[in-house]
């Protein structure tokens, strides 16, 4: 890793910037837009403030697929559905699950 005390983001270019990029989110809480080092630059240059907003919504939403949430659960109504079609004897996808009679 990229020791970033050394790096002078007074002088950074867009080209150094995007070169650190992946490291100042892998060292971030994943919101490099509120790192305080990196304000006067982002002001400075509006297309990467463009890319790291960008990234930073892409990374919210991947973090957003990790998180339950309530509607991933089946609602009430779906679970006592399946209750009562195991209690019928009936399958879930509607086929009857009684066994099927043997012809000789």
């Amino acid at each position: 890793m990229t020791e970033f005390q050394s790096l002078d983001f007074d002088t950074m270019t867009p080209a150094d910037f995007e070169q650190y990029l992946p490291e100042f989110f892998a060292n971030g809480d994943g919101h490099v837009s509120t790192d305080p080092r990196l304000q006067t630059f982002l002001q400075n240059n509006p297309d990467c403030a463009a890319l790291v907003r960008d990234l930073e919504a892409i990374a919210d939403q991947a973090r957003s697929l990790f998180e339950p949430s309530e509607d991933q659960e089946p609602s009430e109504a779906v679970w006592s559905n399946i209750q009562n079609k195991l209690k019928q004897g009936v399958s879930v996808s509607g086929e009857d699950d009684s066994p099927v009679p043997q012809t000789v």
